[in-house]
């Protein structure tokens, strides 16, 4: 299994990059994703507990289910079915409130299962297109989240005039 983890800086609020990364409908903002649906609602939330989501990337097709949802800190998810196929540890995201925004750290820990070549696979075709994929979903959270106006800088600009 190997083990990858992207970090980065969104420049925005940890509740909105929360939401916004915990919601992947939004990840075909980004040119590496095809297609995302929510298959299953979970508990308590659209992505909460038990929901189930398919991911159609440019590297596969996912079928996912959310196995922790603790808003808006943490998120993990289990790939229970993937084409290709893969063997799956776990994902997690979590979110930590920094100075100028939030701090994402996505982690998968993940192996293509071809005996003999299964290592060398995953560390050098599999690791870079993942973390690939990663970065540039984060990056384009960023890119979004950061030119979405503010309520309170509507507010301030208003007050201003």
């Amino acid at each position: 299994m190997e083990t990858m983890t992207v970090e980065r800086v969104v420049h925005a609020p940890i509740d909105e990059v929360f939401a916004w990364l915990t919601t992947t409908t939004h990840y075909t903002s980004s040119p590496l994703v095809v297609r995302c649906r929510l298959a299953r609602h979970g508990e308590g939330a659209p992505y909460g507990v038990g929901a189930v989501r398919h991911h159609l990337w440019l590297i596969g097709w996912f079928r996912e289910r959310i196995t922790h949802y603790d808003p808006p800190y943490a998120t993990d998810y289990v790939v229970e079915r993937s084409l290709p196929p893969a063997r799956h540890d776990i994902g997690k995201m979590t979110f930590t409130e920094v100075d100028g925004g939030t701090l994402v750290r996505w982690t998968t820990r993940a192996e293509i299962p071809v005996p003999l070549l299964g290592p060398f696979l995953t560390r050098r075709l599999a690791r870079p297109i993942i973390t690939r994929t990663f970065r540039n979903i984060l990056d384009t959270a960023d890119t979004v989240l950061t030119r979405r106006p503010r309520p309170e800088t509507d507010m301030a600009r208003y007050n201003s005039r």
